[in-house]
């Protein structure tokens, strides 16, 4: 509906553009009034080739100021004959009164809007202005109104190319103006989507870890698989609560906080967790980026590796920060799907750069890295 629109505004500017050619056409006013004062002779092909020309000069002008649908062929043909009529016009009355040489100025417009290439417009309208003098010394016009008609065409030729080419530049603006909201639209789209894959496959991988406990303690231990169904409600509220700040764009996504997530996470899923870090604290681009990267690593753990030990390594020096999560369990080169290719976007936003394979000894190794930025010196 929304092109629909913009099709149909951009016909009705045409159609108004073509209806302000109009304009142009008193200077068509001396050679009508010479054929309507009798000072023509024949004056019926004059009037009938008049009317002819003025006609066919408002539809070369229609098809490209009003986008018609017309094939490149049958205005080139148009043009043809309109300038075969306005040159025979021209060169059959211009040494008689009415300064029909004027209609080579309409010759030089029509083909300047016509062309679609600069060059070519350029070309024509520079043919057309030197057969004005032509015409004009052949028919004995006078030297005084052959240049000024030639100076005029000129103008005209020129300021048709100008507006023409001004046209195709605002054209192409809105088209690249449409493209790029289309883009936005769809890395908005990408985004949310990696954003909700990241979010609930992690909370749901752990929803299902909590719930086998506490299917597994319902019999035997039925306080602490109640405290494990009031786990599963507090993950599922925190949940819900992410989703609708993804949705706002306004989530804060720590490092921290994901680390917290994974000790728990792991430790209810009977995996022995260690943690390790080094260096100087994260800066917020690398924070952020490696609070996604534990999430997703995290959640393969849970849902993959079966393994009964993780690994979780920090370390930030003067090169950048190195995150690595490694497990011992079943290991194998995953396949990149889509959590492990979002944050490869992820950290490639950051400049960074992830590598995922298996581990020396068996099991699995994920290593992100994110370079350092450079500090911007201060001015003194």
């Amino acid at each position: 509906m929304a092109v629909t629109d913009q099709h149909g505004a951009r016909r009705r500017r045409g159609i108004a553009l073509v209806a302000a050619h109009t304009l142009w056409f008193w200077l068509l006013v001396p050679p009508a009034a010479a054929i309507a004062e009798g000072r023509v002779r024949p004056a019926a092909p004059a009037a009938v080739g008049l009317a002819a020309f003025a006609l066919l000069y408002l539809a070369l002008v229609a098809v490209p100021v009003a986008s018609l649908p017309v094939p490149p062929a049958l205005k080139h043909l148009g043009l043809a004959l309109f300038a075969l009529l306005g040159g025979g016009l021209a060169a059959a009355y211009a040494g008689g009164p009415g300064g029909w040489l004027i209609l080579l100025m309409y010759v030089a417009a029509a083909g300047a809007v016509t062309m679609a290439r600069p060059a070519w417009g350029f070309g024509w309208v520079g043919v057309v202005v030197a057969a004005v003098p032509a015409v004009g010394a052949a028919r004995g016009a006078s030297a005084a109104d052959t240049a000024q008609t030639a100076l005029i065409t000129l103008l005209a030729g020129a300021m048709t190319l100008a507006f023409a080419r001004m046209a195709q530049l605002v054209d192409e603006l809105r088209r690249t103006q449409r493209e790029l909201a289309r883009a936005a639209v769809r890395q908005e789209r990408l985004r949310f989507a990696r954003d909700l894959h990241d979010l609930l496959g992690h909370t749901l991988s752990l929803v299902v870890v909590k719930a086998e406990v506490a299917r597994r303690l319902v019999g035997t231990d039925p306080d602490r698989a109640a405290a494990e169904a009031a786990d599963i409600e507090r993950i599922g509220r925190t949940a819900l609560a992410e989703v609708r700040e993804a949705v706002t764009g306004y989530r804060d996504h720590s490092f921290g906080r994901e680390l917290a997530n994974a000790r728990v996470a792991l430790a209810d899923a009977g995996i022995a967790v260690t943690v390790r870090r080094s260096g100087d604290p994260l800066d917020v681009a690398a924070d952020d980026a490696f609070g996604w990267v534990l999430r997703e690593a995290v959640t393969n753990v849970l849902r993959h590796s079966r393994a009964s030990r993780c690994e979780i390594a920090l370390h930030t020096g003067a090169d950048g920060s190195v995150l690595t999560v490694r497990d011992d369990g079943v290991g194998g080169r995953p396949e990149f799907g889509n959590g492990l290719h979002g944050l490869a976007e992820r950290l490639g936003r950051a400049r960074g750069t992830l590598d995922v394979g298996p581990a020396p000894g068996g099991g699995l190794r994920l290593t992100a890295r994110i370079p350092r930025r450079p500090v911007a010196a201060v001015p003194s």
